[in-house]
């Protein structure tokens, strides 16, 4: 005999076993066949739907209701007493008759109860498109009433031309007004006889709100003819209900959804248009500092882009961060969503913008450089072309153009040739500056190879008498001495600086050749074998 115990485990053990075939069946049983869509009849009178057939009836499919009401409708329109439409409540639904006559029956597997349908509303209602539609055919058929739609759509027509050229002539008006009168009061305003605000940038504001306006009354005016047009014409007279039905719930819509956003909108269009002023004015002012029209003790023209730029991008910021809580949808989830992911992507890929834009603004502020100056920044030697907010551009001698970034010219050396002469006095009238070095013996007395450098700067085209050039004696090598001649050129181009040191070059090839000094560095473990001046019979002419 068993005992309790093992009779209480093998209980247990079945128990475990049916539970485990339940939870296995269980996903199986609650897979359910997808249910079929339910099979619909729509019946259509002209181009209006009047009724759905959704349910069977006493065996019959809605397609066979949809048949059966056809042919009744059909039967009515021949008998010719297809007058009008009328509904009848009975046990099953809600009879909808023509002229006295069953034509279909509104049962409550036709409505959606979820919905808060009744068979007594929708039979109502298919019973006035029943009627509309039978005023339509009506109206196909007479031709009195073709004629007075015909006249009342020219009509209409030629209101909407009116009103489209109304709406053209008043925005020509604002463009006159805006130019006449509110362009000659900006331009009185003025701070030490300069005109501090351009009146074609506000004047081109207002003419942009005025034919956002216009565009918007003409969208309307479209709207309201267009479904007007399709309200006479019988046969489309469904897509004129449809689409003023259409534009009056966008309207409704729109009206709610702006009336809870109204306060808002106001002050961001208010922080906006500040802003937009604000800009104007502060770009007026330094637009006249930068031409030289104006001028300020702590600003000149070669800051003034650069504080433009500033200022714009502070006024932006401070108003964004003024109206981000009155927009419409700032405090939703999505709208925080996308501004913290917009915010991550500047934070993980603006450094190194960043360290551009700060290292530009370093550089424009400190002055260091300037359009139009000769400079050599690292191994790249040019005119500045373009000193920007991320990088500066240099066109070289040879017609190049290099683009290096800010960064990179803040960090390494800049040699301007085009601020101070050789002993740091202000270079006067002259361009740039060029400079050449060579090495001689020790051999050679000094004063003669100045001479020779003196006489080769004056035989140069294009470098200029005053200030003279400089020599200087920059080296006492173990072997050499090394010349450094310094001189001012007239060269408006890199191209023409390029070719005066060319020419300066050859000038001191022939001056050393003339006087038999040879320009060979006496770097050698021991004397050459013959001498390598050059006599001038050996020159090639041209």
């Amino acid at each position: 005999m068993r005992s309790p115990l093992h009779l209480l485990f093998r209980c247990l053990l079945v128990l475990a076993f049916l539970s485990c075939g339940l939870a296995r069946s269980a996903p199986a049983d609650a897979e359910a066949k997808p249910a079929a869509q339910p099979i619909t009849a729509r019946l259509v009178v002209g181009t209006r739907t009047v009724f759905v057939f959704r349910a069977a009836l006493a065996g019959y499919s809605p397609q066979e209701r949809l048949d059966g009401a056809r042919k009744r409708f059909e039967k009515a329109l021949a008998a010719g007493d297809a007058q009008h439409a009328e509904t009848r409540d009975i046990a099953e639904g809600t009879q909808v008759l023509l002229a006295g006559r069953l034509l279909f029956l509104v049962t409550p597997g036709d409505v959606n109860p979820l919905a808060g349908d009744t068979t007594g509303e929708i039979a109502a209602d298919a019973a006035a498109q029943l009627s509309k539609a039978l005023l339509e055919r009506r109206e196909l058929g007479s031709p009195r009433y073709l004629l007075t739609a015909i006249g009342l759509c020219l009509a209409a027509t030629l209101g909407y031309a009116f009103v489209l050229r109304t709406l053209s002539l008043l925005r020509r008006r604002v463009r006159a007004f805006a130019e006449r009168s509110l362009g000659r009061r900006l331009a009185r305003i003025s701070f030490r006889n300069v005109a501090l605000l351009d009146p074609d940038h506000y004047i081109r504001f207002l003419r942009q709100v005025a034919g956002l306006l216009v565009w918007t009354a003409r969208l309307f005016a479209t709207f309201l003819w267009l479904s007007f047009l399709l309200a006479q014409i019988p046969a489309f007279r469904s897509w004129g209900d449809r689409l003023r039905d259409y534009m009056i719930d966008t309207v409704f819509e729109l009206a709610g959804k702006a009336a809870s956003a109204l306060p808002g909108l106001f002050v961001v269009v208010a922080i906006v248009a500040l802003a937009r002023m604000a800009m104007l004015t502060a770009g007026s002012v330094l637009a006249r500092v930068e031409n030289g029209q104006l001028q300020l003790a702590w600003l000149d023209r070669d800051t003034a882009p650069p504080t433009r730029r500033l200022v714009n991008v502070a006024i932006i910021l401070f108003a964004l961060a003024m109206a981000y809580p009155y927009l419409p949808g700032a405090h939703t989830a999505a709208f925080q969503g996308v501004t913290v992911l917009a915010g991550l992507m500047v934070s993980i890929g603006g450094s190194s913008l960043v360290a551009q834009g700060a290292s530009g603004l370093i550089l424009m502020y400190t002055r260091a450089l300037r359009k139009g100056e000769y400079v050599r920044i690292g191994e790249a030697e040019g005119i500045v072309i373009e000193l920007g907010m991320f990088e500066t551009k240099l066109r070289t001698g040879l017609g190049a153009e290099i683009s290096l970034p800010n960064a990179l010219v803040l960090g390494n050396t800049t040699k301007n040739f085009s601020r101070t002469d050789a002993i740091g006095n202000c270079a006067g009238n002259a361009d740039s500056t060029i400079e050449t070095a060579v090495s001689v013996g020790y051999a050679t007395p000094w004063r003669l190879v100045h001479a020779m450098l003196q006489a080769a700067a004056a035989r140069t085209e294009g470098i200029v008498a005053a200030p003279a050039p400089f020599i200087a004696q920059a080296a006492l090598s173990d072997f050499y001495i090394e010349y450094r001649l310094v001189a001012h050129v007239r060269a408006p181009t890199a191209r023409e600086r390029l070719e005066a040191l060319s020419r300066l070059h050859q000038h001191i090839v022939d001056e050393f050749n003339l006087n038999g000094v040879e320009m060979t560095s006496p770097h050698f473990m021991q004397e050459p074998a013959g001498s390598h001046v050059v006599p001038p019979a050996a020159w090639c002419s041209r």
